[in-house]
């Protein structure tokens, strides 16, 4: 049986997937664990006595053994099996009409009911190949790197401390190295094979030099407000070809652009947003600076990325992160809604008082209904009521702490 050695918050919520006929689908970019994990759900579903089959088809063997006409490829996908698990699905031509195929067939006749587990890179080759043809039948998961929280849960001398996530991030192909040139290496190579060779296919050739300093620029302002209009001049590019680019990224999951959140005051920032890079590892390789946060001027960015990636990786659909800011300079890192009910969060390297920051009081003003915030630096401090707002002060180990008190305090009202 395949274990993996490291567990995902993701996977529990996986395995109760594998009883639903939905088409299951894995999202996120390359080398985060989505192979381990449908191998994981393969050998849980053999376990439990369930016939399986198993296509990585960045295998020349398994990607042979789905070609001929549609008969035969309908056949090698649903022959004596109860699931079929297809990594990097995008490489097999018209997989929505065949995984629609099966999935019909199954709706109508349970003897023949074959449940589909399938994994992208890219919400681009995703939406091209199953968008029209699959509505309506597929369920989709995002995988993103280790958390600090998964890795440690993991009984592993090689078990990174937070400064060392930090610095290399949370890709599970260097868990286990202990060499921090090694890991460097690793993530220079992974930069140049995966992410510039995958981006690269997207974009125009005569761009790509342009493309890559878009990359360096965002990296350099992790944490900060992006406009289309400010990085086009700096690259020589249109705005909109540089939202194009933005748009980019995000469909290939490697960065995050946050929106502002706002109602309808006039002095809010509305069509701001901020950027992150979906690993602190690999924005490190990006600039070339591996050196430890407290050696750096933007230790800050990376304390604020920090939360950020932890948080976002944990959002329902019911969920969304924010950001705050008016035009007279008051602000909060984040805004995370839920159900529409905004709670403001603001991440400090260090804060050793237990009253809120002056952005959370600010946004406490202009949102009176606020029930609760948050105040998220290196050490924890003890929660604080204020009439009607709880404020809680969590150290960097907590963030996680965030989604629970949360749904505590709703219950309580």
């Amino acid at each position: 049986m395949v274990h993996m050695q490291i567990e995902r918050w993701i996977y529990k919520d996986l395995r109760r997937e594998l009883g639903e006929p939905q088409v299951l689908v894995l999202t996120g970019p390359r080398q985060v664990g989505k192979t381990t994990l449908l191998r994981a759900l393969e050998s849980a579903a053999r376990e439990a006595g369930r016939r399986t089959r198993y296509f990585d088809l960045e295998q020349p063997a398994d990607l042979a053994a789905l070609t001929g006409g549609a008969d035969d490829v309908m056949d090698a996908l649903s022959r004596d099996t109860d699931l079929v698990f297809v990594d990097e699905f995008y490489y097999l031509e018209n997989a929505g009409r065949f995984f629609k195929a099966i999935y019909d067939r199954g709706s109508t006749r349970t003897d023949q009911r074959v449940k589909i587990v399938a994994s992208g890179s890219s919400s681009v080759e995703i939406h091209s190949h199953l968008a029209e043809s699959l509505a309506g039948r597929t369920i989709t998961y995002r995988v993103f790197p280790l958390s600090h929280d998964e890795y440690a849960r993991w009984n592993s001398p090689s078990r990174p401390e937070f400064r060392d996530y930090l610095r290399f991030g949370g890709l599970p192909g260097l868990a286990h190295v202990d060499s921090e040139e090694r890991k460097q290496r690793l993530l220079a190579d992974y930069l140049a094979t995966y992410l510039f060779r995958d981006i690269k296919g997207l974009i125009r050739e005569e761009n790509i030099r342009a493309f890559n300093h878009l990359l360096a620029l965002l990296a350099q302002s992790q944490g900060q407000v992006v406009e289309s209009s400010r990085l086009a001049g700096e690259l020589g590019l249109s705005a909109p070809t540089v939202g194009n680019y933005l748009s980019i990224l995000d469909q290939t999951y490697v960065n995050f652009l946050v929106p502002s959140y706002h109602t309808n005051l006039a002095n809010e920032l509305k069509k701001s947003r901020k950027t992150y890079l979906y690993d602190l590892g690999v924005r490190n390789g990006i600039l070339k600076d591996f050196r430890a946060a407290e050696e750096r001027d933007d230790i800050g960015a990376i304390h604020e990325s920090y939360v950020f990636l932890t948080l976002r990786a944990l959002l329902a659909p019911n969920m969304e992160l924010r950001f705050w800011r008016t035009k007279r300079g008051e602000e909060v890192d984040f805004v995370f809604v839920k159900d529409r009910q905004p709670f403001p969060i603001e991440v400090k390297t260090h804060y050793d008082e237990n009253v809120p920051p002056p952005g959370i009081r600010a946004f406490c003003r202009r949102y009176p209904r606020t029930t609760q915030t948050f105040t998220i630096s290196a050490a924890a401090r003890p929660t604080r009521i204020e009439s009607t707002v709880t404020h809680s002060f969590l150290g960097f180990d907590d963030v996680a702490r965030v989604l629970a008190i949360i749904a505590e305090g709703r219950r309580g009202r």
